[in-house]
């Protein structure tokens, strides 16, 4: 199984390396005010992927800080220890489920 990730993990590299390579061609972008930027199209590519990434983080950050006070706040632990258990309690009134 783990021999199988790195395969997965290499070809993934591979092909992702491979358009790199067929995405060379150089693009403008052309920016506000008469301003404009020329690079490569890869790099184009992987710079609005960081800029997505760090968005979206900066945009989780409030719910996630809010998320972990509340279980700060109600005593339960952010890691699963051997007492915890994935499936909820079993309903007390059977009658009701399936």
């Amino acid at each position: 199984m783990k021999y199988l990730m790195w395969l997965l993990n290499a070809a993934l590299f591979f092909v992702l390396f491979a358009f790199a390579l067929n995405n060379q061609d150089s693009v403008t972008l052309h920016l506000f005010f008469g301003h404009s930027w020329q690079a490569p199209l890869v790099l184009v590519l992987l710079v609005v992927l960081l800029i997505g990434v760090f968005l979206g983080v900066i945009v989780m950050l409030p719910l996630w800080l809010r998320a972990k006070r509340a279980r700060a706040r109600s005593g339960l632990s952010t890691t699963f220890g051997a007492d915890s258990t994935v499936m909820p309690p079993e309903p007390i009134d059977r009658r009701h489920g399936l």
